[in-house]
């Protein structure tokens, strides 16, 4: 489900009586940047030489934020003003913020300091580099709480809370939004409460609680209304409509669609319209209107086709990244030159100096000047190697972070829409026909094990996004599955421990992560299907530097011996085997059956 927030910026650029005035030409730009940002880089570019000229240190810093500002959204809207987030000028913007950063440090401008930190996390976070991103939102935290600065604390747990939503921790994503939704409760900020409102609300729908989600996106399409802001409204009520179709409630579905297409049309959100045409194009084919549910998926490609290119926005980004690195590398090569120039200069002051000054004066000067132009080559240098790491670090991670979402999305695009098709197309065919029972039951049959496939798929998908997976995430996944699993077979009792010992922070690589919850997926089917149990435990402990993770029914068991080892026991096997685990399966006949791994 995609959560779009789109803001729409009409401005007009007045320059006064006095267009050479630093501070009339920052503002004069950051009015206009996200319509016309090259005309914005410019005039920013232009404030800062004026500031540094006429020694306004404040306004040259402003402008240096601005360039920032510009560089990390250029791209982010088309010519007909929609969302359209690329990979923009990342490299350029976090140069600028770091030197904007290190302007306010000296002018001892504490709020300005804290609120470029909090956007040199955005960047990074933009970027998949969640530890670096982190680390600068939590310095700008404790800026903004020395300041009792409600608004720049409840942006930056907003900051943090996204990050752990895309790296799949829900419940620290769903506890800092709650954070941010607190704040701007007391701050009583209208637009601040309905966003983090909707956070709260998208948070629960991924932790798969619908009715605690929907009541939210009720809230903030409320909140939204109030505060006259309809394009929000549409997007709420298309992610409303999106929650109800994926749940079949498809009669529900329908007039939330219909009011977010009203929204969207009306106020002209292209992004909210494509979003409802799709709605309702997979609504009518629940519904089994196949003409209608044509119709709308054409005029849905229509405008898709004309928000998105997505080979010509992947050349564009190819060709910033070069653009961008032969542009850095040609400002170090002037950088030298100009320590070069200045290095020739002193050195004939120094020339002159002796001549006229007495020999111990001389000696003085000369180590005072040498002391100062080492300490400036120095600095350089240091500046020079942190730009070209952070250039490369940013580079890779890019490529990387591309790499991962283009592949998850087409897992989820391609193979989730086919199979979720299926699952529609056998169920209109279940009641749609009279079909012997026999062939029923093999038709719900198949639908149960694509719509399973589909659950394994977006287990994938979660683990493909991953670089790591710790205890706590693989913990949350296994409780979901647990309770997924409670609810197919009601008559078996499930318990769930895991014990203190066990450390939350342990990471496990994502395919060996992965492995461990199939290993423990496989075995609880097993049992729920063949054991004829009437209580499966789960228990995770550790002994020394191992973790032990066992699966014990009470059920019927089997003889080792005798028993037809099936794609189940054998998939377990191999896959404790690719971990380095060891498994073992105890079981007699009437005694139940344990699974244990030792990792």
């Amino acid at each position: 489900m995609r959560v779009l927030i789109c803001f729409l910026l009409c401005s007009v650029l007045c320059f006064g009586q006095n267009e050479e005035n630093p501070k009339t030409l920052n503002d004069s730009a950051i009015s206009i940047y996200k319509n016309n940002p090259k005309k914005a880089i410019s005039i920013l570019e232009k404030s800062k030489s004026i500031a540094k000229a006429q020694n306004q240190k404040f306004e040259e810093a402003r402008a240096i934020n601005g360039l920032g500002l510009v560089y990390r959204d250029l791209g982010a809207f088309n010519n007909i003003g929609v969302c359209k987030r690329q990979l923009g000028e990342y490299k350029e913007a976090l140069t600028y913020y770091l030197k904007a950063l290190d302007l306010y440090d000296a002018l001892d401008e504490k709020l300005k300091e804290a609120t470029v930190t909090n956007n040199i996390g955005m960047v990074y976070s933009y970027l998949g580099v969640n530890d670096k991103a982190i680390e600068y939102h939590l310095k700008a935290k404790d800026v903004f709480e020395a300041l009792d600065n409600k608004k720049g604390i409840s942006e930056v747990y907003n900051n943090i809370a996204i990050i752990y939503a895309n790296d799949g921790n829900l419940q620290k994503a769903l506890s800092y939004f709650k954070y941010s939704l607190n704040i701007e409760q007391v701050l009583d900020d209208k637009k601040g409460i309905a966003e983090s409102v909707n956070n709260v609300g998208a948070v629960f729908y991924y932790l798969q609680e619908i009715d605690s989600a929907m009541v939210y996106f009720t809230k903030s399409a409320f909140i939204e209304k109030q505060i006259g802001n309809y394009a929000g409204v549409g997007a709420s009520y298309n992610n409303m409509a999106q929650v109800l179709m994926e749940y079949n409630r498809a009669k529900e579905a329908k007039k939330y669609i219909d009011s977010a297409y009203y929204y969207a049309t009306t106020y002209d959100v292209a992004v909210d319209v494509e979003t409802a045409l799709q709605n309702y194009s997979q609504y009518y084919e629940v519904t089994n209107d196949k003409d209608k549910a044509l119709s709308y998926y054409k005029e849905f490609s229509k405008v898709r086709d004309s928000v998105l290119n997505l080979e010509t926005t992947s050349k564009i980004a190819e060709l910033e990244i070069e653009f961008q690195t032969e542009k850095k590398e040609k400002e170090i090569l002037s950088q030298r030159a100009d320590l070069a120039e200045k290095e020739l200069d002193l050195s004939k002051k120094n020339i002159y100096i002796l001549g006229l000054g007495a020999l111990a004066v001389v000696l003085g000067l000369l180590g005072y000047l040498f002391y100062n132009q080492q300490k400036l080559k120095n600095r350089q240098l240091k500046k020079e190697n942190q730009l070209k790491d952070a250039l490369i670090k940013i580079e890779t991670q890019s490529k990387l972070q591309e790499q991962r979402l283009r592949i998850s999305r087409d897992l989820h695009d391609n193979i989730g829409a086919q199979l979720t098709f299926i699952i529609s197309s056998l169920d209109n065919l279940k009641y749609g026909f009279k079909i012997p029972e026999k062939l029923g039951n093999k038709i719900k049959g198949i639908s149960e094990f694509t719509s399973t496939t589909i659950h394994e798929l977006r287990d994938t998908i979660w683990a493909m996004n991953k670089d790591k997976i710790t205890f706590e995430d693989l913990q949350i996944r296994i409780s979901n599955f647990i309770d997924q699993a409670n609810l197919a077979a009601q008559n078996i009792k499930f318990n769930f421990n895991v014990d203190k010992s066990v450390d939350n922070e342990m990471a496990f690589t994502s395919v060996k992560g992965m492995n461990v919850y199939r290993i423990i997926q496989e075995a609880i089917n097993n049992a729920v299907k063949y054991a004829e149990a009437s209580a499966i435990d789960v228990d995770i402990s550790m002994q020394e530097d191992a973790m032990i993770i066992r699966i014990k029914d009470d059920g019927k068991g089997f003889n080792e011996a005798t028993i037809n080892r099936g794609n189940g026991l054998n998939n377990m096997r191999k896959r404790s085997e690719d971990i380095k685990g060891q498994l073992t399966i105890q079981s007699e006949i009437g005694q139940g059956t344990t699974v244990e791994v030792k990792i």
